[in-house]
């Protein structure tokens, strides 16, 4: 059973940086795509960012274009998310997921999600 395990949220101050790690187990980390989606409290789960399994292409949400940079090692199993220049509205509870096919933006086409990692942006 494929399990997804992110760390390295936190409280950060605005204009701060933090780095998103999600270990994969269980599965074949790199024939997959990975994504990371985030929900703020009272809003709807929004896609952050994508990459595909080989690392070549990635994808980011308009949001955070400029801010937010996705990474893979495969050889960790490891997939992350260097987060700067953080502002408040990045505050949210954010995610790592597997995806199966299909668009990197679509929610839908993402299988397995992790439990999750808090990040605050506040001063």
């Amino acid at each position: 059973q494929v399990q997804l395990v992110e760390s390295g949220g936190g409280l950060v101050q605005p204009g701060g940086s933090l780095r998103l790690a999600c270990v994969v187990s269980g599965g074949s980390f790199s024939s997959y795509a990975m994504g990371w989606f985030r929900q703020a409290p009272g809003k709807a789960r929004e896609f952050v960012a994508g990459i595909t399994w080989s690392g070549g292409n990635t994808y980011y949400g308009d949001s955070v274009k400029g801010r937010f940079t996705i990474s893979r090692d495969n050889a960790k199993s490891t997939v992350y998310l260097q987060m700067n220049s953080l502002k408040p509205e990045d505050t949210a509870v954010y995610y790592c997921r597997r995806r199966l096919g299909g668009s990197p933006y679509a929610s839908a086409d993402y299988d397995v999600w992790g439990q999750g990692t808090q990040v605050t942006v506040s001063s």
